[in-house]
C-alpha cells in the first residue's frame, strides 16, 4: 500500500541518510561481491539534469520499448481515491500525471521543472504559497494543464465538504489540503493556497497521483468552470464533483484519462495485468527513452526473475523482495543484469483491527506481540536481499533519520510463556486443545494478505510461534486484498507494507481516530492522546516542536499494540539493456524513465 506522504521538509537531510546495500561490485571502487557487477548503482538516484531541488528529464536519445515487472497490476487512475490507493498505481502513474514535484532515488523532494516554473511561500503568516505553472503544458487530448487541475485537487483533497457529517470528496490523504479553505487562481498558471494553519510540508501537496483532468470532470458533470466552485457552493453541484471524482477514474478509459507527463496509458488488460504506455504527443519537455513501456504485473517475484533471466521483461522493480529471486538476479552478472537493492521509506507490518472485538482486549493484542519472534522473520526471509537487515523498532521514524526512536523491542519477541502469562494474567484459560478461551471465545484469528509468496511465508513463520504461546493463528491469502478490501476494513489482522515519502505529516489520516481525519486509519483505532500529539505536530512551526510530537505519537502508537512493524522493507530490482534505473523508493522505477538509454 501507499502511505503517507511523511516528515516535515525540514527533516530532508536525515531522511537522504539511508545505506545503500548490495547495489554494486566485481571488484570495482563501489564493487560488491554479491551482485557481480561494476556497475555504481547509488549514482543513478539522481537525474542526468537534476539541478539541486529542481528536476527536469535530460536530452536523450530515443528507443523503441522496455518491459518493466512490478509485483501487482494497476487497477485505477485516481490512485488517490481511498478506494483505489495502492504503491502499484503510483509505479505506473508517476510517469503519465506531472505533478508540481515528486522525489528522486535519495528521497529528496524536486520540483518538477518541465511543468513547473517554482513553488514559493509568498507570506509566512498568515501561510500563503503559489504554484506557478510553465506555459504551455498540455494534456495529451490537447487540453492545457494548468490552474484549474490544481484547484481540482484542493477541493477534492481538504476533507472541509461534508454532508451529513461525512466528507463528500473520498480522498486517501488530505494533509495539507485541510488547513487551505481559501485558494484561487490568480490566472490560468497560478495557484494560491492560504493557509489557516501553518504547513511545513506543502511541498508534499499536488504530487504526480494528485492533479487529475479538471476538464475531463467539468463536461462529464456539467460545470462549465470549477473555479466557480468553493466550500461554500451548492452541496447538490459539489456532489456531482465529488460522485465523479470518487468512482469514475477507475481501470482505464482514453477517453477519459489522459497523460500530463511524457506518457500517457494507451491500453490495459486487467486479466493479464499489463498497462502499455506510449508518449504523450503535447509533452513539452525532453523526449527520449522509451517509445513504449509495457508494464506487467507479476506477484511471484521469483517468477519475475526468471522473465528477466529468459529476456521476456528488461526491467524487474520489486518492492516485496524475496531471497531465491535475489539470489537470481545476483547470478546473472553474467548476462549484463544489474542488481540493486536499497531500504525504502516503507515498512511491513500487522495490523490488529479494533473492530472485532477480540482485539478490543489489549492482552491479545500485547500477547501477539510478545510471540512474534521478528528476528527468526527476518534473518529466515531477507538476509540474503540485505544482509544487515533487522526489524523495525519505530513507524514514524526510519533507521537514518533524526527523530527515529526504538519504541517496540522492548514489546515484541518475549516469547510463548511471556505470551501465556499475559493472557492468563487477564482471564484467558487454556482449554483441552491448548488454545485460550475466555467467555465462550476461542483465541483464534486469521492474517490476511495479498498474492505474495514472502507474506505467506511470514505467517507459516507466525503460527507455529503463536501456537506455542496458546493462540491460533490462520492463514489467508486474497489476490485482491489490497484492491478494496483492506479499506474497508475486512480483515481480523492484516499482513502489507505502508509506503511513505520523506513528510511525515501524511501519518495522521493513517493513525488518527476517523473522526479526526483517520481517512486511512482502516483498522479502526482511537486514541485520543495519539490524535492530539499528532494534530500539534502536522501545524508546529518549530521543526525541534514537531519531531518532539511526531516521537511522542511514535510511543503512543506502541504502547497502544495497535500496529506491529517487522522489518522496514529493502526494495529490489534488477534490469539489463538500459544505461541506468533506480527503484525510488515511493514512486517506483519510472520516475526518470524519460531520460533512460538503450545500451544493449
Amino acid at each position: 500500500m501507499r502511505r503517507s506522504k511523511a516528515v516535515a521538509g525540514w527533516a530532508l537531510v536525515a531522511s537522504t541518510a539511508l545505506v545503500l546495500t548490495a547495489c554494486s561490485g566485481g571488484g570495482g571502487e563501489t564493487g560488491d561481491t554479491n551482485t557481480g557487477t561494476t556497475a555504481d548503482i547509488k549514482s543513478m538516484a539522481t537525474g542526468k539534469a537534476q539541478n539541486g531541488e529542481n528536476f527536469r528529464l535530460a536530452e536523450t536519445q530515443p528507443f523503441d520499448e522496455i518491459t518493466l515487472a512490478i509485483d501487482d497490476g494497476y487497477s485505477a487512475y485516481n490512485n488517490d481515491a481511498a478506494s483505489a490507493n495502492n504503491s502499484y498505481n503510483t509505479f505506473v502513474l508517476v510517469a503519465t500525471l506531472a505533478g508540481a514535484g515528486f522525489l528522486d532515488g535519495n528521497n529528496k523532494p524536486i520540483l518538477n521543472n518541465d511543468v513547473m516554473e517554482s513553488w514559493t511561500v509568498t507570506s509566512p503568516n498568515p501561510q500563503v504559497v503559489q504554484w506557478k505553472i510553465k506555459p504551455n503544458v498540455k494534456w495529451s487530448d490537447g487540453e492545457a494543464w494548468d490552474c484549474d487541475d490544481f484547484y481540482l485537487s484542493w477541493l477534492s483533497h481538504n476533507n472541509l465538504i461534508k454532508e451529513n457529517g461525512g466528507a463528500i470528496f473520498q480522498s486517501s490523504s488530505t494533509s495539507g489540503y485541510e488547513f487551505v479553505r481559501e485558494a484561487s487562481c490568480k490566472d490560468p498558471l497560478t495557484f494560491e493556497a492560504k493557509f489557516e494553519k501553518p504547513f511545513l510540508d506543502y511541498k508534499s501537496m499536488f504530487n504526480p497521483t494528485a492533479v487529475l483532468p479538471a476538464h475531463i470532470m467539468e463536461k462529464a458533470v456539467g460545470i462549465q468552470d470549477i473555479t466557480t466552485l468553493n466550500l461554500d457552493s451548492p452541496i447538490a453541484e459539489l456532489k456531482k464533483v465529488a460522485d465523479y471524482w470518487n468512482t469514475k477514474w477507475t481501470g482505464f478509459n482514453p477517453a477519459t484519462m489522459p497523460g500530463s507527463g511524457p506518457y500517457m496509458i494507451s491500453d490495459y488488460v486487467p486479466n493479464t495485468e499489463t498497462v502499455t504506455l506510449t508518449r504523450n504527443p503535447h509533452w513539452i519537455g525532453a523526449k527520449g527513452g522509451p517509445n513504449k513501456i509495457i508494464v506487467r504485473g507479476i506477484p511471484d517475484t521469483k517468477a519475475a526473475a526468471t522473465a528477466l533471466q529468459n529476456g521476456e521483461i528488461d526491467v524487474l522493480g520489486s518492492v516485496q523482495p524475496d531471497q531465491n529471486a535475489a539470489n537470481t538476479l545476483k547470478g546473472l552478472a553474467s548476462q549484463g543484469v544489474l542488481y540493486g537493492s536499497a531500504p525504502r521509506l516503507s515498512f511491513e507490518h500487522l495490523d490488529m483491527n479494533f473492530t472485532r472485538p477480540l482485539f478490543q482486549d489489549e492482552a491479545v493484542r500485547k500477547a501477539f506481540f510478545e510471540v512474534v519472534n521478528r528476528q527468526e522473520i527476518v534473518d529466515k526471509l531477507l538476509k540474503d536481499v540485505q544482509a544487515d537487515i533487522k526489524p523495525l523498532n519505530g513507524i514514524i521514524y526510519f533507521p537514518g533519520e533524526e527523530g527515529y526512536q526504538d519504541v517496540y523491542a522492548d514489546k515484541t519477541g518475549k516469547g510463548a510463556e511471556a505470551a501465556a502469562k499475559t493472557l492468563s494474567d487477564a482471564g484467558w484459560v487454556k482449554g483441552p486443545d491448548g488454545i485460550f478461551a475466555k467467555n465462550g471465545t476461542r483465541l483464534s484469528f486469521t492474517i490476511t494478505h495479498n498474492e505474495n509468496a514472502r507474506r505467506s511465508q511470514t505467517v507459516e513463520l507466525i503460527i507455529p510461534m503463536a501456537k506455542a504461546a496458546g493462540i491460533e493463528v490462520k492463514d489467508e491469502t486474497d489476490a485482491n486484498f489490497l484492491k478494496g478490501r483492506v479499506n474497508r476494513g475486512d480483515y481480523d489482522v492484516a499482513l502489507f507494507g505502508w509506503s511513505a515519502t520523506p513528510f511525515k505529516s501524511d501519518q495522521l489520516p493513517i493513525y488518527s481516530t476517523k473522526a479526526k481525519g483517520g481517512s486511512e486509519n482502516y483498522q479502526g483505532l482511537s486514541n485520543e492522546a495519539l490524535d492530539k500529539a499528532l494534530a500539534e505536530a502536522v501545524v508546529a512551526t518549530d521543526p525541534a516542536a514537531a519531531m518532539r510530537s511526531y516521537q511522542q505519537a511514535d510511543k503512543l502508537l506502541a504502547e497502544s499494540y495497535a500496529t506491529l512493524p517487522l522489518f522496514q522493507t529493502p526494495s529490489m530490482w534488477g534490469f539489463r539493456g538500459i544505461d541506468r534505473v533506480y527503484m525510488q523508493s515511493y514512486y517506483g522505477a519510472l520516475w526518470n524513465v524519460g531520460e533512460w538509454v538503450k545500451n544493449g
